[in-house]
């Protein structure tokens, strides 16, 4: 079962999905704006507090 952590972590990767579908692109790295990049900054910021589950001391489980 996924955790509130997970689900945002989905919908912030769908996200991106989409901004890459729409660009015509398969990866951030080939897209100008990726160091100016709030949605692949909101969708790396998901995935880290999927890791570490919300704690912001590091630790991470899998």
């Amino acid at each position: 079962m996924a955790d509130k952590f997970e689900e945002d972590m989905r919908a912030k990767k769908d996200i991106l999905q989409k901004c890459q579908n729409d660009r015509g692109l398969n990866s951030c790295y080939k897209c100008e704006e990726i160091f100016n990049c709030t949605t692949r900054k909101s969708y790396v910021d998901a995935v880290y507090n999927s890791m570490s589950k919300g704690k912001t001391e590091g630790g991470f489980e899998f």
